[in-house]
């Protein structure tokens, strides 16, 4: 049986390094790093913008159901003034009848002048609990659309570095680096605001 030539495989694989490192095996690696912390910051930028919005929502149901309870409070708050202007009127009634109106019908009317006082002071503070859970739902939206715009631009980012993976283009890269920056500007910038 004849032998067959020998190929000299570690000669060979020296040559394919060698090449590669000629192809850009360094920028390869560079691109490679650089896609995987922008990858990273990307994953975590995601999950902020979700969970900031996520906390968003809550708020501002929270908000809601703080205004449906305040609107009870303002029904409740409207009985008791048609209530004691029916008591009134009932009173009234009893002075044009030139009669003294019943003492009960005083009283009545003061307890439903307090009941209105304590109605009001409650929807106010259901209002102003209200307004604050809305406006810290808007200021998380706020972040929420910087985290967005982080993972847009991040995503853009590594979608340049395959392409000056595949193409070895260094000013792709560069493109990619710098896409990859201002996505890490307004990951940055979402903790600030």
């Amino acid at each position: 049986m004849p032998e067959a030539p020998e190929v000299d495989t570690d000669k060979l694989r020296e040559a394919i390094d060698e090449e590669i490192e000629k192809e850009g095996g360094t920028l390869l690696r560079t691109i490679a790093l650089t896609t995987a912390v922008f990858a990273a910051l990307a994953a975590i930028a995601s999950l902020k913008a979700g969970g900031s919005a996520n906390e968003a929502l809550a708020l501002k149901t929270e908000a809601t159901r703080l205004q449906a309870e305040a609107s009870d409070k303002w029904s409740y708050y409207q009985a008791k003034n048609l209530k004691a202007t029916v008591t009134e009127l009932s009173r009234n009634t009893w002075i044009a009848l030139d009669k003294s109106a019943p003492a009960e019908l005083d009283a009545t009317l003061a307890k439903y002048a307090e009941d209105q006082r304590k109605a009001s002071d409650e929807a106010k503070a259901l209002e102003r609990e209200r307004d604050a859970k809305s406006i810290e739902a808007d200021h998380l939206m706020h972040g929420h659309h910087f985290f967005a715009q982080s993972v847009a631009l991040l995503q853009v980012a590594i979608a340049l570095g395959a392409v000056a993976a595949l193409t070895r283009k260094r000013i792709v890269w560069i493109g990619s680096v710098l896409l990859g920056l201002v996505g890490g500007g307004f990951f940055t910038w979402a903790f600030a605001v």
